[in-house]
């Protein structure tokens, strides 16, 4: 063979071309091409550089041959029978991975894939070519102990396989304990992890312990560095003449915030008067830049935790108390430095003047959905007494909001109205009440301000052409859309789409016309399941939902950091700072920004998700054989799930649909009787049982208590 290594990978790629199909293993390759014993552990690193590079592959016989397809890179993401999908970057599709062709690729890792011939369903499968990066460093799990070893039972159900852990990496650990498990041997497909304990949360049973089991679960950062706690105190600082020079003075204008009653973190306020048919809309939100500025060790922990996380119960900050709470909120009755958006709005909702503008606030009363829903929808007359002098502003804003809103109705925005939940807990933890959580005038007239401002925001610093962060939204899969257009059909309804494009308007139009029909909820959701998610990024390519070429998220910057991040750059420009050099760092770090800001989005979604999942099953614990009337919610191959109008949700499995064998049609979402031709579909109106609740898995299982009239 020739020397360097580069050209011996060559000729083993040679003769396997020549070859085509080379049908002998790593021994007699090495004799064919006479390689010398004490060259044959150079050989087999060839060998294994040209596996992971994808140039060769093994056959599962092991047979070397040239792949067929290119290699792409992705994402693992395990499923808990065995098999997984890879997800790819810029690529909306996933491959499917049987589980044969897993090739020990761990969950979360970073994999090379290959096409293979096979589809299941509507996927392309591929097999695991090699393992680039592992992803998951630590896992959280219930220890089990045995005589000289235990195992770590994952709480995520993706991971297949538990984690062993030899006694004397168990740290003490006993049965039920929550745990943190390092990994240390990812196993193969034969054999499990292997790993050592490094922290223990407590018992599976002590309060508490179950929420912060899924805060270690999605690596949340709980405790700030007492670097950034210590930088927080020091900038933490009253308002200053100083602060207020250069700065607009609106500490004249009657302004409120309007908040949920336990809302700590408040970031904006507003301001209303009307003036010969003019709305003068002011929107003002808390110049948290001030405080945090770049590179500074807040900076980093702010971009690191991306934005704050609110679980069911407790709040994990983006930014310290001090400033989250204190300095940065827009409290009732102290000046507070702020970056506002001052807006004149006609009576059809045009922004027909505008000025972005450092300023100085201060903030008349604190006011809350409530109370303001009381006086602008209710008329309320104790509650309109009580802010007497306020009541003509809230009264003007709602008239301002209508106008918006028709504005943004015409246009084609499209709003989905899904309820919400708020879970009550006691001083254990313990759910008390799961209700839903109800939108009224007030929290639809904080988002109608909130969105103008953003997309003024949005709009002027588009045409400035200058680097920014923008939350975008793409047009919805073409395929997605005629799959839907086929589905409506059936129920007698249609969408036009020009050139495989829809444009917002005709979802908007279609989820009128169903509205309060008895196909509402079934129609709504797949609808909504048809579009694709909004998403940060430093390329401004407009946002589908909204119906709407420019929008940004300027309103939130306490708990979002790329609010924080475009307040940086407006004030850069306000300022005139913005010269070369900064234009051209800006555009060196904004696609970072927006990853990173997507990744931690994505995450603090979960983990909201995961923790009102584990209450609700708790919740249920309690009402084991109880019977509540619901809607089904979804249907798949495995079951039914029902929707209560509390919002929990819970799966009727296949088996246990009562009097026949069911068969799901994935094309209608329905799941019919073999034998009797009855039905369950979504929407449908059912009676169900609580059969059984697991707070490991946070699932919660109904059984039918009838079978109901319309399912037959």
């Amino acid at each position: 063979m020739a020397k360097s290594f580069e050209e011996r990978k060559k000729i083993v790629c040679d003769l396997i071309d020549n070859e085509f199909y080379v049908p002998m293993k790593e021994k007699e390759l090495a004799i064919m091409l006479q390689v010398a014993p004490e060259d044959r552990p150079e050989f087999k690193r060839v060998l294994e550089a040209l596996l992971t590079d994808g140039e060769i592959m093994i056959t599962k016989r092991g047979k070397y041959k040239r792949p067929e397809n290119q290699l792409l890179t992705g994402v693992f993401i395990s499923h808990g029978k065995g098999f997984g999908f890879v997800e790819t970057e810029g690529s909306d599709e996933d491959y499917y991975i049987p589980e044969d062709y897993v090739n020990g690729a761990f969950h979360q890792d970073t994999v090379t894939i290959r096409l293979l011939a096979g589809r299941r369903g509507k996927r392309q499968e591929a097999e695991v070519v090699s393992v680039l990066e592992h992803g998951m460093k630590q896992i959280v799990g219930t220890y089990e102990k045995s005589a000289n070893f235990g195992f770590v039972i994952p709480d995520n159900p993706k991971i297949a396989k538990d984690i062993f852990v030899p006694v004397e990496r168990s740290k003490g650990a006993t049965d039920g304990h929550k745990v943190i498990v390092e990994i240390t041997d990812y196993g193969t497909q034969k054999r499990n992890p292997e790993g050592k304990i490094v922290e223990i949360l407590g018992h599976i049973n002590d309060p508490g312990v179950d929420i912060m089991s899924i805060v270690k679960g999605f690596d949340l950062p709980m405790e700030f560095p007492e670097k950034v706690l210590n930088q927080a105190e020091r900038v933490a600082k009253e308002v200053t003449e100083a602060d207020m020079a250069g700065r607009r003075d609106l500490r004249d204008l009657l302004m409120v915030t309007i908040d949920g009653e336990d809302a700590k973190d408040l970031d904006d306020a507003v301001s209303l008067t009307v003036e010969e048919g003019i709305y003068h809309l002011g929107v003002h939100i808390a110049d948290v830049t001030n405080y945090v500025q770049e590179h500074s060790a807040l900076d980093r922990e702010a971009l690191k935790r991306g934005t704050s996380v609110y679980l069911v119960d407790r709040v994990i900050p983006m930014l310290p108390h001090t400033l989250s709470n204190g300095m940065c909120s827009l409290n009732a009755g102290t000046d507070r430095l702020a970056l506002s958006c001052l807006m004149d709005i006609d009576e059809k909702g045009e922004v027909v003047n505008y000025e972005i503008t450092e300023s100085v606030i201060h903030v008349d009363r604190r006011m809350n959905y409530t109370d303001v829903a009381k006086i602008i929808e209710e008329h309320d007359e104790e509650t309109c007494k009580e802010y007497e002098e306020l009541v003509p502003m809230f009264e003007q804003m709602a008239q301002c909001a209508g106008c918006l809103r028709k504005k943004r109705k015409k246009r084609g925005s499209i709003d989905f109205d899904f309820d919400e939940c708020k879970i009550l807990l006691d001083k254990e933890g313990h759910p008390i009440e799961i209700k839903p959580y109800v939108r009224n005038q007030a929290t639809k007239l904080i988002e109608d301000f909130m969105l103008i401002a953003n997309e003024t925001v949005a709009q002027h610093f588009y045409w400035l052409e200058l680097p920014f962060v923008y939350r975008t939204h793409d047009n919805p899969d073409p395929e997605k859309i005629k799959a839907l257009a086929a589905f409506i059909y059936n129920f007698g309804y249609t969408i036009k789409t020009v050139q495989e494009e829809i444009h917002p308007k005709e979802l908007q139009k279609l989820l009128a016309r169903i509205d309060g029909t008895e196909e509402e909820a079934l129609i709504s959701r797949l609808t909504l399941r048809s579009m694709k998610q909004a998403k940060y990024t430093s390329e401004c390519t407009g946002h589908f939902g909204l119906a709407c070429e420019y929008y940004c998220h300027f309103t939130s910057p306490i708990r979002r950091y790329p609010d924080l991040q475009i307040h940086r750059i407006i004030k850069d420009y306000l300022r005139g700072r913005l010269d070369e050099e900064r234009i051209v760092h800006y555009r060196e770090i904004l696609e970072q920004v927006c990853k990173q800001s997507c990744e931690t989005e994505r995450r603090a979604e979960e983990a909201e998700r995961e923790t009102d999942k584990l209450k609700k099953a708790e919740y249920m614990s309690g009402h084991i054989g109880e019977t509540f009337e619901g809607v089904i919610s979804s249907v798949t191959a495995w079951g039914v799930y029902v929707e209560l109008p509390n919002t929990i949700e819970g799966m009727v499995h296949v088996s246990d649909l009562p009097g026949d064998y069911y068969i799901f049609d994935e094309n209608t979402y329905e799941m019919t009787g073999e034998t009797t031709g009855r039905k369950f579909k979504l929407g449908q109106r059912v009676s169900v049982i609580v059969k059984e609740t697991d707070k490991i898995t946070r699932t919660i299982d109904f059984t039918m208590d009838s079978v109901p009239e319309e399912a037959d």
